[in-house]
């Protein structure tokens, strides 16, 4: 089944477009959990359990996950391999991009290694840094727009006529040659948002930063449109009880 299928599923049969990020810091972790065998797995379990009747996606990033080393790794397939089970989504957040033959490799690891349904590619080497991972027909590729970071107008939103984010939403919409394409776009940018939405049309937006980053909830859903994916990561997964925060932001995204 392709990526947009299954996203369209989930978010169908969970009424909901809520993502929910699995960003492993042990620190955080409950001790229990901590001082079990495979605390990273464990604790995805526990949030993946208590809440995959709540969500469209999960969107693991692959940098908590890298930096355990080979165990983080195969923490991160492990947990990949046990969402697949539910038939919900895998975003691997993972922001790949490189010249063409790396990029093959890059997308070869995230999507016949990984066996993510989607990941996160940075456009700024052009399309055939993207191309590897377009080819791949069946996956969903979410293409760096305008994120969420305080940096983001350092290039993203200059340019000497249109800012960048607008060239790269033009650009996207012209790769989107097999429909599998999607974009970034931070919640703390609504402004930006619409004018993106109204570039890409249907396509998926992921859009994080509304959690912890303070981004705006209302505007991201509003402008956002019938295929925004809104992920929280921090403010749930490290909350005192994740499934009541997943079911108050869930809810709260289907009000407006």
């Amino acid at each position: 089944m392709s990526f947009l299928k299954k996203l369209d599923s989930a978010s169908k049969n969970n009424n909901s477009r809520l993502c929910i990020g699995l960003d492993p810091d042990l620190k955080k972790f409950p001790k229990d959990i901590l001082d079990s065998p495979d605390p990273i797995f464990n604790f995805n379990k526990e949030i993946i359990d208590n809440t995959q009747d709540l969500v469209c996606a999960y969107k693991p990033n692959i940098a908590f996950y890298e930096s355990y080393g080979i165990y983080g790794l195969e923490a991160l397939m492990r947990t990949i391999e046990y969402i697949l089970k539910t038939e919900i989504p895998v975003i691997l957040d993972t922001k790949r991009s490189d010249v063409g033959h790396t990029a093959a490799a890059y997308a070869k690891a995230i999507f016949e290694i990984y066996k993510a349904d989607a990941t996160t590619i940075n456009p700024y080497m052009g399309h055939d840094s993207v191309e590897p991972f377009i080819n791949y027909k069946e996956k969903g590729i979410f293409i760096l727009c305008l994120t969420s970071n305080k940096g983001f107008r350092d290039f993203q939103a200059a340019g000497t006529g249109e800012p960048l984010y607008i060239s790269v939403a033009k650009h996207v919409k012209e790769w989107n040659h097999y429909g599998n394409c999607g974009v970034v776009v931070g919640a703390t940018s609504v402004k930006e948002l619409k004018e993106i939405k109204n570039i890409v049309g249907d396509m998926p937006i992921l859009i994080p930063g509304v959690g912890a980053q303070g981004g705006d909830l209302e505007g991201s859903v509003k402008y956002g449109g019938k295929r925004a994916i809104i992920n929280a990561s921090r403010s749930i997964i490290y909350s005192d009880n994740p499934r009541m925060e997943a079911e108050k932001l869930r809810d709260q995204i289907n009000k407006f």
